[in-house]
């Protein structure tokens, strides 16, 4: 009597999304399109607290990808923001450009910016760069402040003509019956849903592709992943300049919001980085679902404590010191190690194998 082995192989494969994940995709893109048709039931002010909710979450994202992923401590991204809203202005001052246009514009001028900075504070490590990048963002700041066209130290305002012709205002205005101040929010708010729906989206599909694996490994251990042939410097540039394009671009839409700007609010380091350094820290730094969680608490504190002046920002310092004590990984770092729930999942798992059923 002969025996022979029958081999049933199934192909080895790596997922990263779980059922967890995917059911909150479905969520997430339904309440998209809610928040797509917020402007036709929501009050104008609850339009404005929306469009503050979703340029912070975009401006958190983006410093999330540089520390919490490229281990790129910066505290001058509002260097970025500062670039991004002055050279809207300028596309708008001198060289009538619509706003909505000027807005890539001023993306365009902070990326611009950082190759220059990256040039010189990628020779930094550590508190060094972090302290290089605040410098670079106040030589910035004093800069822009000697920009006679654009107001120089005292600021300027959009011209109300630029306002009032904004591309989609006469549309709006026409279907819907929204005055023209009400418009302006509406566009901007649009604007922003999905400037935030595709910052998230990018930095997900960043994390989850080989340059993602790379980004990891240059965090962990820079020189054991130069050393399995990973361009350390490569990921980080990449990194660095789309963060800035990003920023840039968020602060750009802030101030066509605005409509009003000067060098100490546009480079504001306190409104632009460490409110936005406090988003990530008490979400969770290094996930992606750690700025949104961060970005609701951060409303809701400065919504119910603004009133208390400088205690306020006292109250902010000890809840961050707390959660740095007690959960360093963010309060969604605390959740996900205690439940193992990522709803935007990066890691990945290998699954299927070869299984070998005997036959004769």
């Amino acid at each position: 009597m002969t025996t022979s082995t029958q081999t049933a192989r199934t192909a080895w494969s790596v997922e990263t999304r779980t059922r967890t994940s995917t059911l909150f995709l479905g969520l997430a893109a339904l309440l998209v399109i809610v928040l797509a048709f917020a402007p036709f039931y929501a009050s104008r002010s609850l339009i404005q607290d929306l469009f503050f909710i979703l340029t912070m979450l975009v401006l958190a994202q983006g410093w999330n990808l540089l520390a919490g992923y490229a281990g790129l401590v910066s505290v001058g991204q509002q260097a970025f923001v500062g670039i991004g809203a002055y050279a809207m202005f300028g596309g708008v001052i001198l060289l009538d450009l619509d706003p909505l246009v000027s807005i890539l514009l001023g993306g365009s001028a902070a990326a611009l910016l950082a190759i220059p900075t990256a040039f010189f504070t990628f020779r930094l490590q550590g508190a060094y760069f972090a302290i290089g990048t605040w410098v670079v963002a106040e030589i910035v700041r004093l800069t822009v402040a000697q920009w006679k066209a654009l107001g120089g130290g005292t600021g300027t305002s959009l011209p109300r003509s630029a306002t009032r012709d904004m591309f989609g205002l006469d549309f709006l205005k026409d279907t819907f019956g929204f005055k023209t101040s009400v418009a302006t929010d509406v566009i901007t708010f649009w604007l922003a849903l999905i400037l935030a729906v595709v910052t998230v989206g990018v930095v997900y599909r960043l994390l989850r592709s080989r340059q993602g694996l790379g980004l990891a490994a240059v965090r962990d251990n820079q020189n054991a992943a130069r050393s399995v042939g990973v361009d350390a410097q490569r990921l980080k540039t990449i990194v660095y300049l789309s963060t800035a394009f990003i920023t840039g671009l968020a602060g750009a839409l802030i101030y066509v919001q605005k409509a009003r700007i000067s060098p100490d609010a546009a480079f504001s380091v306190l409104d632009w980085t460490a409110y936005v350094i406090f988003i990530v820290v008490i979400g969770g730094i290094g996930t992606i679902e750690g700025p949104i969680i961060g970005v609701l608490i951060f409303f809701a504190l400065q919504n119910s404590l603004s009133g208390y002046g400088s205690w306020y920002l006292l109250v902010l310092g000890l809840l961050g010191i707390v959660i740095m004590l007690f959960a360093p990984r963010g309060l969604w770092g605390l959740f996900t190690d205690r439940t193992g729930i990522e709803l935007f999942p990066i890691r990945r798992r290998l699954s299927g194998g070869s299984t070998e059923k005997p036959g004769g």
